[in-house]
């Protein structure tokens, strides 16, 4: 068994620090059966991240007086939902390196899941899942929101042990690089010039994954203290995340490397669907509020005209 293995030299020069960043925690074979097992610091962090997610989420609904044993039949079947989705929304654009061997389709151990996509399977398949066990759906969602800020902040540290989801060169005192990122823009450097991103080796890159992590971090205590205080509805955190986290895949993704494309228009898919979301959500949210503030001055102006006040 061997502990901590295969790590890589990450340097930020401005900061003067260089760290070697371990991309496996441990590898070791079964005695007899001739089978090598890895368990990567990235997955380590995701299960991490996301054990975090579901131990708020189940607080908050004890909390809420929410059921955790349908919690958790929602929380299975999400979870579900939200690989699957996290799988085909990749797959859907970069339909041409599946194409040619469609088994490649289902082998997610080799990369290649899409967050927005995870997102959108989950929420799909917890619809049906409350409607089926007689749940809030939206009471649900908003526990959803600030647990995926949670999971979403930590899990991002992943990225960095795999050295990818990085940026474009900056001269920020963040700026980063390593033999893994160098290594990446050279052998990708003709397609990275074809979306319009030039970019220099030689030279460091924005650590995006640390610039979503700190974002959701803020995020999750906004929306923390907007759940103590300021909530008025079933629906209004989940409405808050998705224009905290759509505002910050939006300026982050035009950062990033290793976007997904819509065919060869350079646009982004996204930042196009971040800023739809944020139109959306921010148009539901103000709708909702405006609706409530005319409904309770209704509710006083027919107290005072009952009470002769």
């Amino acid at each position: 068994m061997k502990w901590f293995t295969d790590y890589t030299l990450v340097e930020f020069p401005k900061l003067g620090l260089d760290l070697n960043v371990y991309e496996n925690l441990v590898e070791f074979t079964i005695p007899g059966w001739d089978i090598d097992i890895t368990i990567k610091f990235y997955g380590v962090i995701i299960a991490f991240g996301f054990t975090l997610a579901v131990l708020f989420g189940g607080r908050m609904a004890y909390k809420w007086k929410m059921s955790i044993d349908k919690m958790l039949d929602v929380l299975i079947y999400g979870t579900l939902g939200g690989i699957i989705g996290a799988r085909l929304y990749y797959v859907a654009f970069e339909w041409d390196s599946y194409k040619d061997d469609l088994l490649s389709v289902f082998k997610i151990w080799e990369g290649g899941l899409a967050i927005y996509g995870g997102i959108i399977g989950a929420f799909v398949v917890s619809y049906f899942v409350c409607k089926k066990i007689d749940l809030n759906f939206y009471k649900l969602l908003d526990l959803a929101g600030m647990s995926l800020l949670i999971g979403q902040g930590i899990g991002r540290w992943g990225n960095f042990t795999n050295q990818e989801a990085f940026g474009i060169n900056t001269e920020s005192i963040f700026g980063m690089t390593s033999d893994k990122i160098v290594e990446y823009i050279n052998n990708n450097y003709s397609s990275l010039s074809h979306n319009g991103i030039n970019i220099d080796a030689d030279l460091p890159v924005h650590p995006t994954f640390l610039y979503e992590s700190v974002w959701c971090i803020f995020g999750f205590i906004v929306l923390y203290i907007v759940c103590q205080k300021f909530r008025k509805f079933d629906g209004q955190l989940i409405l808050g995340y998705g224009i905290i986290y759509g505002l910050e895949r939006a300026v982050v993704e035009g950062l990033r490397t290793d976007s997904l494309y819509i065919g060869d228009t350079g646009l982004r898919v996204s930042q196009v669907l971040s800023l739809a979301i944020v139109v959306v959500c921010a148009t539901l949210m103000i709708v909702k509020l405006v609706g409530i503030h005319k409904a309770n001055v209704d509710k006083v102006k027919e107290y005072k005209e009952n009470n002769n006040v």
